[in-house]
């Protein structure tokens, strides 16, 4: 795929990932678990036998890695793992008598934190609890996150023995010095002991992942960081971009800013790692930061139409609520998105006062439910057509949309998106820019006041 710097410079700016559309930011705690509860209750009452994905969110990590935006936290303490499990379990408890018995569970994803961070024998039980809760249909994708670090053969049995079909592996770079600025020191060896462990249980599917503008990061770095991945043959890549924001993350400022790449070396950093990614290694390109064979599910899926995207990121399992557990864990259904609490203290209280946990959300008007599937058919495939959307939900788009189309035109003009009458198509240099594409249809985006516009990362 041929990479112009000059485009990726104009266009790089601050834009959320669109992993749900209202974004997290507008969620507030006048919707709150009532509503959470109401809405999970009509849902299933009306599609009873409609599938379900869960995430388990486990927070726990052995150390701080200094560039690490995900909710978690450190600790050396079995006892306080095995306390946050005991009401994991119990949250799970609480919810499932709400949930129809006879929607089939398609998707688990365990994420983190470090899932891993438990004992082999403490995932073997949290798994064996789900599937005594729920009908884990015999095709599930299962996923989990791990840490090659401490990993051991016996974690990857386990995983495989409830299920586990997928694993996802922190790589971010090989570079020595790049790992001990960001406090991350991984031994290329245990990422490669890692991976022939999955390959040998029978784990159908590993992801590893990348990060580009990490401190020390050269082009020279993230070649032979490339080259090493790409010999280990994993099935999918996610390269995500660093993010500093040391005002919302205060562990971030353990990271020197002189460290940090220039702008204009992000951007080449990035150029290299698609390059090399699609036209040598030969990954299809699925959009934002994940490459996946040509065979993988999530590239046939692009192909045929019916990817998709939710707080896991892209998704092959359409149409699927999802019910998250434990801390900060977001609830995505299709009448409303719930978010539990954040803070240990109430997420235990709540539970001891057989409440679900479940502190601020958001219901969706007509208006975002029409904006958010555009939003997605562009980023999941790329296209929009205006009769479907029209036809769905009795609009006439190219007035309804006139604002967005106005903000398109540039991109139509840089030969990023073609507009023509009856649809809207990305084409393959806007797709690098696709948050881009998406925000001109976002609402709440462009009618807020420049004041009060959360912090995003940036698009490239």
């Amino acid at each position: 795929m041929d990479v112009d710097l000059d485009l990726l410079r104009q266009y790089n700016q601050s834009l959320p990932r669109y992993t749900s559309y209202p974004t997290v930011p507008h969620f507030g705690e006048a919707v709150g678990r009532e509503a959470f509860q109401a809405e999970v209750v009509r849902e299933n009452a009306s599609s009873p036998e409609a599938p379900l994905s869960l995430y388990l969110h486990l927070p726990f990590c052995r150390q701080l890695c200094y560039y690490c935006g995900c909710h978690m936290k450190v600790t050396h303490d079995p006892a306080r793992i095995a306390k946050y499990l005991r009401y994991l379990k119990r949250e799970i408890d609480l919810l499932v008598p709400l949930l129809s018995s006879d929607r089939p569970v398609t998707q688990v994803h365990w994420g983190g934190g470090t899932p891993t961070l438990l004992s082999p024998e403490q995932i073997r039980k949290l798994g064996g609890h789900l599937r005594d809760r729920f009908r884990v249909a015999p095709d599930a994708e299962i996923s989990i996150e791990a840490d090659p670090r401490g990993l051991t053969e016996s974690h990857i049995a386990a995983a495989r023995e409830i299920g586990v079909n997928r694993l996802s592996l922190g790589v971010q770079s090989f570079d020595r010095t790049v790992q001990e600025a960001i406090n991350r020191v991984q031994p290329e060896r245990l990422t490669r002991t890692a991976v022939r462990w999955a390959r040998g249980h029978g784990i159908d599917s590993i992801n590893l992942d990348l990060v580009y503008g990490l401190p020390h990061q050269t082009l020279e770095t993230m070649e032979a960081t490339l080259d090493g991945v790409v010999d280990l043959d994993p099935d999918r890549i996610a390269l995500y971009s660093y993010a500093h924001v040391p005002s919302v993350l205060a562990h971030q400022r353990l990271i020197s800013e002189e460290a940090l790449p220039a702008p204009e070396m992000r951007l080449r950093l990035f150029k290299r790692a698609l390059e090399t990614l699609t036209a040598e290694a030969s990954y299809q390109f699925i959009g934002l930061d994940h490459f996946a064979k040509p065979d993988d599910e999530l590239a046939c899926a692009q192909q045929n139409g019916t990817l998709r995207r939710n707080f896991q990121g892209y998704s092959t399992r359409a149409g699927a609520d999802v019910y998250a557990f434990g801390l900060s864990g977001i609830h995505q259904l299709s009448g409303l998105y719930a978010q539990n609490t954040k803070t240990l203290r109430t997420y235990y209280d709540q539970i001891d006062q057989d409440r679900l946990p479940v502190y601020r959300g958001y219901r969706p008007t007509q208006e975002d439910r029409l904006r958010r599937h555009v939003i997605m058919e562009l980023m999941c495939n790329a296209e929009v057509q205006k009769a479907a959307v029209e036809a769905r939900f009795n609009v006439d788009f190219d007035a309804h949309f006139s604002d967005a189309l106005d903000r398109l035109r540039p991109m139509a003009q840089d030969g990023l998106v073609v507009l023509d009458p009856e649809a809207i198509a990305v084409r393959p240099p806007g797709r690098l820019l696709v948050r881009n594409v998406a925000a001109a249809f976002d609402g709440h985006l462009h009618n807020a006041s420049p004041d009060a516009q959360p912090a995003y990362s940036e698009s490239v």
